[in-house]
């Protein structure tokens, strides 16, 4: 299962306006974006999102591994989870390579107007696919606010 959080599922919290197409598959910059950070400092980034998780709910993640990438497709993804969620699992064996939750740093640079921003907006899409490894879907996410 592949379900992920988008530029579309994210407008609100981020606003911003298009300024014209980056001739990247027709995806529009912001002009909001902020200079894209290194690999190392995203993986950071990443690494500070899922040390804000609950002790408890990491505990019941099973089988799944965060990465962080450079671009989706599409490419205004800024996250993807691809597995099976845990509430969905019956005969899910041992030999099961992991779920994975995809976290892009280009996207979400491009979408942030500043470092305090970029990290708020890694953080809640950490929080965003981690949710659907639980089960949980974009609909509940987005009254619960993390869209």
């Amino acid at each position: 299962m592949l379900i992920g959080r988008t530029l579309a599922t994210a407008r609100d919290s981020l606003g911003g306006a298009p300024v014209g197409d980056s001739g990247v598959g027709g995806w529009c910059q912001y002009d909001r974006a902020v200079e894209p950070v290194g690999v190392v400092e995203f993986e950071r980034l990443v690494a500070e999102a899922l040390d804000g998780l609950p002790d408890e709910l990491v505990d019941l993640m099973d089988n799944v591994v965060v990465l962080a990438a450079d671009r989706g497709d599409p490419p205004d993804l800024l996250g993807l989870y691809d597995g099976v969620p845990l509430t969905q699992r019956e005969d899910y064996g041992g030999l099961v390579m992991p779920d994975r939750i995809l976290v892009y740093r280009l996207a979400l640079c491009e979408v942030c107007g500043d470092a305090d921003e970029l990290r708020h907006e890694v953080a809640v899409t950490v929080v965003h696919e981690v949710a659907h490894h639980f089960g949980i879907d974009d609909d509940r996410l987005d009254e619960l606010g993390w869209a």
